[in-house]
Protein backbone atom coordinates (compact mmCIF):
# COMPACT_ATOMS: atom_id res chain seq x y z
CA UNK A 1 0.00 0.00 0.00
CA UNK A 2 1.42 3.48 -0.60
CA UNK A 3 -0.13 6.78 -0.88
CA UNK A 4 1.13 10.20 0.54
CA UNK A 5 0.23 10.62 3.91
CA UNK A 6 3.58 13.77 4.49
CA UNK A 7 1.31 16.83 4.10
CA UNK A 8 -0.94 15.67 6.73
CA UNK A 9 1.47 14.11 9.68
CA UNK A 10 3.70 17.42 8.68
CA UNK A 11 0.67 19.37 10.15
CA UNK A 12 -0.50 16.80 13.05
CA UNK A 13 2.85 17.07 13.79
CA UNK A 14 3.34 20.77 13.82
CA UNK A 15 0.37 21.18 15.50
CA UNK A 16 1.62 18.83 18.53
CA UNK A 17 5.21 20.64 18.96
CA UNK A 18 3.18 24.09 19.15
CA UNK A 19 1.43 22.68 22.06
CA UNK A 20 4.52 21.36 23.53
CA UNK A 21 6.05 24.88 23.29
CA UNK A 22 3.01 26.85 25.23
CA UNK A 23 2.96 23.98 27.81
CA UNK A 24 6.66 24.41 28.03
CA UNK A 25 6.28 28.26 28.57
CA UNK A 26 3.84 28.24 30.74
CA UNK A 27 5.99 25.60 32.95
CA UNK A 28 3.43 22.68 32.95
CA UNK A 29 5.85 20.25 31.22
CA UNK A 30 9.74 19.44 31.39
CA UNK A 31 11.12 19.50 27.70
CA UNK A 32 13.44 17.07 28.81
CA UNK A 33 10.82 14.85 31.21
CA UNK A 34 8.89 14.77 27.75
CA UNK A 35 12.14 13.03 25.86
CA UNK A 36 12.58 10.63 28.33
CA UNK A 37 9.14 9.48 28.78
CA UNK A 38 8.49 9.15 25.17
CA UNK A 39 12.28 7.29 24.71
CA UNK A 40 11.02 4.85 27.41
CA UNK A 41 7.85 4.38 25.67
CA UNK A 42 9.39 3.34 22.59
CA UNK A 43 11.79 1.68 24.09
CA UNK A 44 9.57 -1.17 25.06
CA UNK A 45 7.33 -0.86 21.85
CA UNK A 46 7.98 -3.57 19.35
CA UNK A 47 6.43 -6.16 17.27
CA UNK A 48 8.24 -8.76 19.46
CA UNK A 49 5.94 -7.41 22.65
CA UNK A 50 2.48 -8.87 20.03
CA UNK A 51 4.96 -11.87 19.16
CA UNK A 52 5.12 -12.74 22.65
CA UNK A 53 1.34 -12.16 23.55
CA UNK A 54 0.62 -14.61 20.67
CA UNK A 55 3.15 -17.48 21.23
CA UNK A 56 1.81 -17.40 24.81
CA UNK A 57 -1.68 -17.61 23.61
CA UNK A 58 -0.79 -20.80 21.30
CA UNK A 59 0.58 -22.64 24.12
CA UNK A 60 -1.55 -21.86 26.94
CA UNK A 61 -5.16 -22.49 26.43
CA UNK A 62 -6.10 -20.73 30.07
CA UNK A 63 -4.24 -17.25 28.47
CA UNK A 64 -5.91 -17.36 25.39
CA UNK A 65 -9.07 -17.46 26.49
CA UNK A 66 -8.15 -14.51 29.09
CA UNK A 67 -6.57 -12.70 26.24
CA UNK A 68 -9.84 -12.80 23.79
CA UNK A 69 -12.05 -11.91 26.90
CA UNK A 70 -10.74 -9.47 28.35
CA UNK A 71 -6.87 -8.48 27.01
CA UNK A 72 -6.05 -5.25 29.31
CA UNK A 73 -6.35 -8.05 32.34
CA UNK A 74 -4.48 -10.43 30.72
CA UNK A 75 -1.46 -8.32 29.28
CA UNK A 76 0.54 -7.60 32.65
CA UNK A 77 0.63 -11.32 32.81
CA UNK A 78 3.48 -11.20 30.49
CA UNK A 79 4.63 -7.76 32.02
CA UNK A 80 2.84 -5.67 29.37
CA UNK A 81 -0.19 -2.82 28.95
CA UNK A 82 -1.43 -1.08 26.71
CA UNK A 83 -0.62 2.40 29.39
CA UNK A 84 1.84 4.96 28.33
CA UNK A 85 -0.44 7.43 27.22
CA UNK A 86 -2.87 10.06 28.70
CA UNK A 87 -5.16 7.39 29.52
CA UNK A 88 -4.85 3.49 29.20
CA UNK A 89 -6.38 2.50 25.78
CA UNK A 90 -8.80 -0.72 25.72
CA UNK A 91 -7.11 -3.59 23.45
CA UNK A 92 -9.88 -6.21 22.25
CA UNK A 93 -7.34 -9.59 20.69
CA UNK A 94 -9.19 -10.87 17.89
CA UNK A 95 -8.83 -14.42 16.68
CA UNK A 96 -8.28 -16.47 13.50
CA UNK A 97 -10.33 -18.98 12.63
CA UNK A 98 -10.83 -21.91 10.04
CA UNK A 99 -13.85 -19.88 9.07
CA UNK A 100 -12.61 -16.93 9.84
CA UNK A 101 -10.38 -14.02 9.46
CA UNK A 102 -9.77 -10.74 10.77
CA UNK A 103 -8.11 -7.77 9.93
CA UNK A 104 -7.55 -4.02 11.54
CA UNK A 105 -7.52 -0.41 10.31
CA UNK A 106 -7.81 2.90 11.92
CA UNK A 107 -10.29 4.74 9.05
CA UNK A 108 -9.77 8.08 10.66
CA UNK A 109 -6.53 8.39 11.35
CA UNK A 110 -4.08 6.19 12.51
CA UNK A 111 -4.84 4.29 16.05
CA UNK A 112 -2.56 1.45 16.63
CA UNK A 113 -1.55 -0.21 19.25
CA UNK A 114 1.84 0.90 19.81
CA UNK A 115 2.52 -0.53 23.25
CA UNK A 116 2.28 -4.27 21.45
CA UNK A 117 3.54 -3.34 18.03
CA UNK A 118 5.64 -0.59 17.68
CA UNK A 119 5.71 2.25 15.17
CA UNK A 120 2.87 2.02 12.98
CA UNK A 121 3.96 0.96 9.33
CA UNK A 122 3.71 3.81 6.78
CA UNK A 123 1.41 2.13 4.38
CA UNK A 124 -1.09 1.30 8.18
CA UNK A 125 -1.53 5.32 7.69
CA UNK A 126 -2.05 5.85 4.55
CA UNK A 127 -5.34 7.10 2.96
CA UNK A 128 -5.18 4.30 0.48
CA UNK A 129 -4.97 1.44 3.31
CA UNK A 130 -8.12 3.22 5.40
CA UNK A 131 -10.36 4.11 3.01
CA UNK A 132 -9.98 0.77 0.50
CA UNK A 133 -9.60 -2.06 3.43
CA UNK A 134 -13.04 -1.33 4.09
CA UNK A 135 -14.65 -1.65 0.74
CA UNK A 136 -12.51 -4.51 -0.49
CA UNK A 137 -10.55 -6.27 2.38
CA UNK A 138 -9.77 -8.79 0.04
CA UNK A 139 -8.52 -7.06 -3.07
CA UNK A 140 -5.78 -5.10 -0.35
CA UNK A 141 -4.84 -8.28 1.10
CA UNK A 142 -4.39 -9.39 -2.24
CA UNK A 143 -1.98 -6.53 -2.68
CA UNK A 144 0.09 -8.01 0.40
CA UNK A 145 0.13 -11.48 -1.29
CA UNK A 146 -2.02 -12.59 0.77
CA UNK A 147 -4.57 -14.49 -1.01
CA UNK A 148 -7.52 -15.87 1.43
CA UNK A 149 -9.97 -18.80 0.30
CA UNK A 150 -13.24 -17.03 -1.59
CA UNK A 151 -15.32 -19.29 2.10
CA UNK A 152 -13.59 -17.54 4.49
CA UNK A 153 -15.38 -14.33 6.32
CA UNK A 154 -13.71 -11.00 6.72
CA UNK A 155 -13.96 -8.71 9.43
CA UNK A 156 -12.59 -5.44 9.57
CA UNK A 157 -11.76 -3.85 12.73
CA UNK A 158 -11.54 -0.05 12.99
CA UNK A 159 -9.65 1.15 15.69
CA UNK A 160 -10.57 4.30 17.65
CA UNK A 161 -8.83 6.95 19.97
CA UNK A 162 -10.17 4.81 22.35
CA UNK A 163 -9.88 1.46 21.47
CA UNK A 164 -7.21 -0.88 19.50
CA UNK A 165 -6.78 -4.24 17.88
CA UNK A 166 -5.04 -7.11 17.14
CA UNK A 167 -5.20 -10.07 15.17
CA UNK A 168 -4.43 -13.50 16.99
CA UNK A 169 -2.99 -15.54 14.04
CA UNK A 170 -4.12 -19.08 13.64
CA UNK A 171 -1.02 -20.95 14.66
CA UNK A 172 0.84 -22.66 11.81
CA UNK A 173 1.09 -26.28 11.35
CA UNK A 174 3.89 -28.60 12.75
CA UNK A 175 4.81 -25.88 15.66
CA UNK A 176 3.22 -28.44 17.76
CA UNK A 177 7.07 -28.75 19.61
CA UNK A 178 7.82 -25.50 19.49
CA UNK A 179 8.75 -23.73 22.84
CA UNK A 180 7.41 -19.67 23.10
CA UNK A 181 10.46 -18.17 22.37
CA UNK A 182 10.19 -20.43 18.62
CA UNK A 183 6.63 -19.74 18.63
CA UNK A 184 7.24 -15.80 18.68
CA UNK A 185 9.91 -16.03 16.32
CA UNK A 186 7.19 -16.87 13.61
CA UNK A 187 4.63 -14.39 14.37
CA UNK A 188 5.20 -10.73 12.12
CA UNK A 189 3.52 -7.35 12.57
CA UNK A 190 1.55 -7.74 9.65
CA UNK A 191 -0.21 -11.17 10.74
CA UNK A 192 -0.56 -9.26 14.00
CA UNK A 193 -2.56 -6.34 11.96
CA UNK A 194 -4.27 -9.39 9.91
CA UNK A 195 -2.45 -8.54 6.19
CA UNK A 196 -0.48 -11.43 6.67
CA UNK A 197 -0.43 -15.16 7.13
CA UNK A 198 2.13 -16.60 10.16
Amino acid sequence: MSGDHHGEAAAISAHVRHVETLLEQRGLVDPQELDRALTAFLAGSSPASGARVVARAWSDEGFRTRLLGDANTALPELGLSMGGGLQEQRLKVVENTDSAHNVVVCTLCSCYPIALLGPSPTWYKSEAYRSRVVRDPRGVLREFGFELAPDLDITVWDASAESRYMVLPRRPGGTEGLDEKQLAALVTRNGLLGVAAV
